[in-house]
């Protein structure tokens, strides 16, 4: 008997499953109704969303932490990408803008080489200069043009200055020149100012010429300016070859020391102007006037 009355109680106890469903939906209903008209359960979101945010960064916080990772990783190498590529532009700007600087300064020679041409009345061709002579005795350089291009030897080399030199040794395509510093030149020149006639002779010194045949009481000063002659005919007339910086008379000696500066940057000059003092005479056309 006791048995079985504990048997029939256990049912009453327990409620069964369906009805435990029914009454949480029917609470979930009430629950939302009134949250949705009075908002009853603001709080209680608030609280719990509170309450579970320290858990939601933990659990985000390796996730967060990779990304981060790998974002300053890829910017890093991006960075660097980028650092090497402006370096590689700024490198070839640099190169550019040399060149551009080159290009300049050799537009300005030209120009100056074009200015000085209309004011000579020779006949000339502009020549580059290939190569200078290393040997610091001997002031020779090789020039772009040869004997297909008219060139002889002797003929006087100038530039937009004044006199450069002039040629010793014709080839082909390229010729060799020497320059007015030369210790072995010799030009003949006189003064501008008076027109009194020496030779000006090369030191060596690419920046000194030396007047070893003036009397101590030639008519010269510093500051004088010096033209080619034209006596021997390798050098026409009339241009500038340098300008006396000093004058030192000594009684006991019969020349004065009297140097100067040429005109041209011989240490500089890139491109020259080769002078034809006048056009060859053809043989054909001597044949002919001996002939008549």
């Amino acid at each position: 008997m006791v048995a079985s009355r504990g048997n029939n109680s256990s049912p009453a106890r327990i409620p069964a499953l369906g009805l435990r469903v029914i009454v949480l939906i029917l609470v979930s209903i009430v629950l939302m109704y009134l949250d949705h008209r009075q908002n009853h359960l603001d709080g209680i979101r608030r609280g719990i969303g509170a309450a579970v945010y320290p858990v939601r960064l933990l659990v985000d916080a390796p996730v967060r932490f990779w990304a981060w990772l790998g974002e300053s990783t890829t910017s890093r190498n991006e960075l660097e990408l980028e650092l090497g590529r402006l370096q590689a532009e700024r490198l070839l700007t640099n190169a550019r803008l040399q060149r551009l600087t080159a290009l300049e300064a050799e537009n300005a020679r030209l120009r100056a080489l074009l200015e000085a041409r209309t004011r000579v009345r020779d006949e000339v061709r502009v020549a580059e200069i290939m190569a200078v002579d290393a040997n610091p005795y001997e002031h020779n350089l090789v020039i772009d043009i040869g004997t297909r291009d008219g060139v002889y030897d002797g003929q006087a080399i100038v530039d937009a200055n004044g006199v450069v030199g002039q040629v010793i040794e014709t080839g082909i395509m390229t010729s060799q020149a020497v320059l007015i510093s030369d210790a072995d030149h010799a030009l003949p020149v006189e003064v501008n100012r008076n027109g009194l006639r020496t030779i000006a002779v090369g030191t060596g010194e690419i920046d000194r010429l030396d007047l070893p045949f003036l009397p101590n009481n030639a008519d010269i000063r510093a500051g004088d300016l010096l033209v080619t002659s034209g006596l021997g005919g390798a050098f026409p007339s009339g241009y500038p070859v340098a300008v006396v910086d000093s004058v030192t008379r000594m009684p006991s000696e019969p020349f004065a020391d009297v140097s100067a500066t040429p005109s041209a940057a011989l240490d500089q000059v890139r491109e020259v102007m080769l002078v034809w003092s006048a056009p060859p005479v053809a043989p054909e056309d001597d044949v002919e006037e001996d002939s008549e």
